[in-house]
């Protein structure tokens, strides 16, 4: 399998087409972005063997809609937002807010949310969000790239073995569901949007 070396348009700028002002508009995408993974972080869904947010699925879905660039800005600008203290991440503010909570058990998965945005958003600028094969593959890479730096952390505080026992073995199953709706909603978004460009 080879990656495409021709740039596509992300879904965001064919919903929503670049207007005199694309300042503005990509600044109302990314406090939009921001405040969809806010609530994503704090709805839980219950699952075995722990429940599940759908944070991941909103990274995902949000670095492929978006694009590499604005995809990363989003959730970077959702990062600021907990290092500056606001309860925006999960199991704040009970669980401590700002830089502490950002440098916990949690701390290399934020890391892992901008990498996966990006990775993922350069993808769909190659074509990988208008099929479902090309699609799964690029959530799997993402899912993984969002894991390794959170495993990798946790590893760091706690070992290796219990990082994997902890960080990882628990969510496999919801991040396999997560992954293919992720992968499934984005080629399902460019037939909706061809089919109704076909028909004006």
């Amino acid at each position: 399998m080879t990656i495409a070396t021709a740039v596509h348009q992300p879904l965001i700028d064919r919903l929503w087409p670049a207007a005199e002002r694309p300042l503005v508009r990509q600044a109302i995408l990314v406090v939009l972005g921001s405040l969809l993974m806010w609530a994503s972080a704090k709805a839980q869904v219950p699952m075995w063997p722990v429940p599940m947010t759908m944070q991941s699925f909103v990274v995902l879905v949000i670095g492929m809609g978006y694009g590499s660039r604005l995809g990363a800005a989003t959730v970077g600008f959702y990062l600021l937002e907990g290092a500056l203290g606001l309860p925006v991440f999960a199991g704040t503010p009970e669980k401590g807010i700002g830089l502490t909570y950002m440098m916990g058990p949690t701390g290399g998965y934020l890391l892992g949310f901008v990498l996966a945005a990006a990775t993922v958003g350069w993808l769909a600028e190659r074509g990988w969000d208008r099929n479902l094969p090309l699609a799964v593959t690029a959530m799997i890479i993402g899912t993984i790239l969002l894991f390794v730096p959170g495993v990798a952390w946790l590893a760091v505080l706690i070992g290796f073995s219990k990082a994997i026992a902890a960080g990882l073995t628990p969510f496999l199953l919801a991040s396999i569901v997560k992954l293919a709706l992720a992968a499934a909603v984005m080629p399902l978004a460019w037939r909706a949007i061809e089919a109704r460009e076909s028909r004006r």
